[in-house]
Formats: C-alpha cells, sequence, structure tokens
C-alpha cells in the first residue's frame, strides 16, 4: 500500500524541527548504508551524536506514531528512531531496496514499512522526488512540507538527483503487528470504513458487527 498522510506536522512544528536543523552537523549518509545501498546514497544525514536528535524525535516521531491514519495503515508492533536526511545539489538516492532486518542486535526489527516525512516543502527544491516502483507503474511523490508518505519497505524505490534547492526528510521504518501486506491494506480499508460508521450510525448494528470483524482479523492476522 502507497499512502500519502496530509498534515502530520503541523507549521509550528514544521518551524521548529527546520530551525533545529539550519545549523545542524550533517555527515555523509553512506556510513549509514548497507553494502549495495552505499553505493547508489549520496545524501547527508544528522550525525548520531548530534544532541539534537531527542528533541527532533519528539516533535517527528511524536507526531506520525500518534496519526490516526499512520495507526491504521501500518499498525505498528516497532517503529524505528529516525534519520534526518538532507540533499543538496548533486545529491540523490538510487534504485534500491531497503534492509529486510533493521537496528542493533538488542532491537532487531523486521522493516515491513517504509515512512518519509517532508520537513520542507517541495517548492523549495527541484527533482528530490521519491520515485517508487508498484505494481501500478512508477509513481513519484514530492510532499508538502509536513506531509508524510507511507510505502511497503520491500518496494523498489529510489530519490531523484536534486537540481537546485534543499531537499529536508525525516524516515524511519516500522515492523507491522500483521507482517502481510494484504491483509494489512485489507484492515486499513475496514478501518476507514469502521471509522466512517461510527462516525454517522455509533448506535447501529451495522456499525457493531463492522468493529467485531475488524477486531477480531487483527486478532487473528497479528503477531504480537
Amino acid at each position: 500500500m502507497l499512502l500519502l498522510i496530509k498534515q502530520v506536522l503541523d507549521q509550528r512544528q514544521l518551524v521548529e524541527v527546520q530551525t533545529l536543523l539550519k545549523n545542524a552537523e550533517f555527515i555523509d549518509g553512506k556510513l549509514s548504508a548497507g553494502q549495495e545501498a552505499s553505493a547508489v546514497k549520496y545524501n547527508q544525514e544528522l550525525s548520531p551524536q548530534s544532541p539534537l536528535h531527542r528533541r527532533l524525535n519528539a516533535v517527528v516521531m511524536g507526531a506520525l506514531v500518534q496519526n490516526q491514519q499512520y495507526q491504521q495503515a501500518v499498525l505498528p508492533l516497532r517503529v524505528a528512531t529516525a534519520f534526518y536526511a538532507r540533499y543538496e545539489v548533486g545529491m540523490g538516492y538510487g534504485f534500491h531496496v531497503d534492509d529486510p532486518v533493521m537496528g542493533p542486535m538488542a532491537g532487531r526489527y523486521r522493516s515491513d514499512v517504509s515512512t518519509t516525512v517532508f520537513l520542507n516543502d517541495g517548492s523549495n527544491y527541484e527533482g528530490g522526488e521519491l520515485v517508487i516502483q508498484t505494481s501500478f507503474g512508477e509513481q513519484r511523490i514530492k510532499g508538502n512540507a509536513g506531509d508524510a508518505v507511507v510505502y511497503p519497505s520491500s518496494s523498489w524505490h529510489k530519490v531523484a538527483d536534486i537540481q537546485s534547492g534543499t531537499r529536508l526528510v525525516a524516515v524511519t521504518w516500522a515492523q507491522s503487528m500483521v507482517k502481510d501486506p494484504n491483509q494489512r491494506e485489507l484492515l486499513y480499508q475496514l478501518a476507514q470504513a469502521r471509522q466512517g460508521l461510527l462516525e454517522k450510525l455509533p448506535q447501529s448494528e451495522e456499525t457493531a458487527k463492522v468493529s467485531t470483524v475488524y477486531a477480531n482479523l487483527v486478532r487473528q492476522w497479528s503477531e504480537v
């Protein structure tokens, strides 16, 4: 499932994040890449030693994991700390697939779902589209500041080269409670229908039945 979630971060949060990153220490992004990805990765990432991580994660990751659409689409069991990446002119990230298992030995997790949170507006740079190959063809995404795009970690994807300006993003991965992507998509559609019914017909028999089916499918399909 490929999903664009609008306005995960509000304007106040964006101003704070952009201010924090303005004079932050960035290092070569290849240092965090695996063997295959390092050959096609050309970006900069916030230094792992930066004291800014705690505040950035409180703002960015706090907003993301509390977003209802994100919760419904991802059904997260474990969510990784974000990488904060900067792309300047000439930088990009060639086609690759994310590592299937990530994290330190004491905290390994399966990467089911990748998420990119756009920290500045697409009008601030040329190029830099997130390009994802799907069964419906190639999708090119350039979100507005504060938007997030959620996509399968198993998908072949890249970041197009920057022609001008600077691209700022946060990238994170999640292990879902529901491993199968087709089951996750069905549950997302069912959750959306259930939400609509709860808003319009909270006391109806139909709403109760849909809620029961949703709860029992999550119970049947989840791995916790």
